[in-house]
């Protein structure tokens, strides 16, 4: 058995970082890169393992047991966030934590600083695995990768495991809102899945937001300014004022829990032009309809003040909130907490404020509910996973199993 550090450290040292302007699929062709050794690493096992055209890895083990017990399914995604650069990612391994601050040595005066990240403090005496701070790690989601690989080569070299069929998937384009769009849940057989994608140990997830993207484009004009009076249209000044118009305590950085929000990440501007992009986020339907709407009426105040075409808007919904799929399916949430307790994990159930591919495979008709894959702070420099939680993510996978095999 291959240790799932060693298994960890080569899936992250691969760049798969997606990229949201991109129309193909996957959106990057490195994203493949990691894929075709997946597909490698499966047939390796003796595994019937296929990667189709749209980057979808998938691979069936057969049941061992001589009844009809469900077939399910564990999947993780293969991508990294756009947000933080994932190429030339150079892991620190930190044994035996000590539960202070920790240097992150790539960037001279960067720390991770127990005081902004309290979570630290759970994690004391095990091993960390953090970045240098120059990239983020890719925990999300090669952590859940190594994890269901380590699973697979545990039951394909342990005979005696006794199991049903089986299936397993990893897709492209998760942290784009695309990683299953063109994902044939047919064809994949699966009754019910998993996706190894949530955060700290624990962590257990049928809910999520309801999910869009907004592009916004605002038309300026330009004129010298030492002749610019009643002429110039200030595009940067026009995309400042509309970003106000939204409401400052729906921003990310004022929400929790159940609560939604509005959130700019990126914005091209200049006097002649400006491209805002955001994203819309609620768990509540009613709600998340009411922020799209509300960012319409925003382009309308624009445009009734400036000139009509001044601001144009396209709103594309994402995935949306999977419990009403999930619930009426609620054995699988509780096969996941009684494989947690089998581990001395106390489930923490919580909505995602986020999404998953579980989001999409639900209402593709595989209700997918999330578990932890054990890392923190994604996205970012600051990203970490303690070796612990994978190992026990590995094991609650193994007992997920076991308990369909004994149905």
């Amino acid at each position: 058995m291959e240790k799932i550090l060693d298994r960890f450290l080569r899936y992250v040292a691969i760049d798969t970082q997606s990229d949201d302007s991109s129309e193909s699929q996957p959106s990057t062709n490195k994203q493949l890169n990691l894929s075709r050794l997946l597909l490698s690493e499966l047939e390796g096992m003796g595994l019937d393992a296929k990667l189709d055209e749209y980057g979808y890895v998938t691979a069936s083990i057969p049941s061992n047991i001589d009844k009809k017990v469900p077939t399910v399914a564990f999947i993780s995604h293969v991508d990294t966030s756009p947000d933080a650069s994932g190429k030339d990612i150079k892991p620190q391994i930190i044994k035996n934590y000590n539960g202070e601050d920790i240097e992150l040595k790539g960037v001279e005066g960067l720390t991770m600083k127990v005081k902004d990240f309290p979570e630290l403090s759970m994690y004391v005496g095990q091993t960390l695995i953090t970045t240098d701070g120059t990239t983020l790690l890719g925990a999300d989601d090669k952590a859940g990768v190594a994890e269901i690989m380590s699973a697979v080569e545990y039951i394909t070299t342990h005979p005696e495991f006794k199991h049903g069929e089986i299936k397993i998937g990893f897709t492209p384009d998760e942290e784009i809102g695309r990683g299953v769009i063109k994902f044939d849940v047919k064809a994949f057989g699966a009754d019910f899945a998993y996706t190894m994608d949530g955060g700290q140990i624990g962590e257990l997830e049928f809910e999520n937001f309801n999910a869009a993207s907004a592009q916004i484009h605002i038309q300026g004009r330009n004129v010298h300014p030492g002749y610019a009076k009643n002429k110039m249209i200030n595009a940067i000044i026009i995309a400042n004022e509309l970003n106000m118009l939204l409401p400052v305590e729906q921003r990310p950085e004022f929400t929790s829990g159940y609560e939604g929000f509005f959130h700019i990440y990126k914005m091209n501007a200049s006097v002649e032009e400006a491209q805002l992009s955001y994203i819309i986020r609620d768990h509540d339907r009613e709600k998340f309809e009411d922020k799209k709407k509300l960012m319409l009426s925003c382009i309308d105040f624009i445009n009734n003040k400036y000139g009509k075409g001044t601001a144009t808007i396209t709103i594309n919904d994402q995935y949306f909130n999977m419990r009403e799929k999930v619930e009426p399916h609620y054995h699988i949430v509780e096969k996941a907490v009684e494989a947690m307790k089998k581990e001395g994990i106390t489930a923490i159930i919580k909505p995602i404020r986020g999404g998953t591919d579980g989001a999409n495979l639900s209402y593709k008709g595989l209700p997918c509910p999330n578990i932890f894959a054990g890392g923190h702070n994604f996205h970012g420099k600051m990203e970490f996973v303690p070796l612990e939680s994978m190992e026990k993510a590995v094991a609650v996978i193994k007992n997920i199993i076991e308990l369909y095999a004994k149905d």
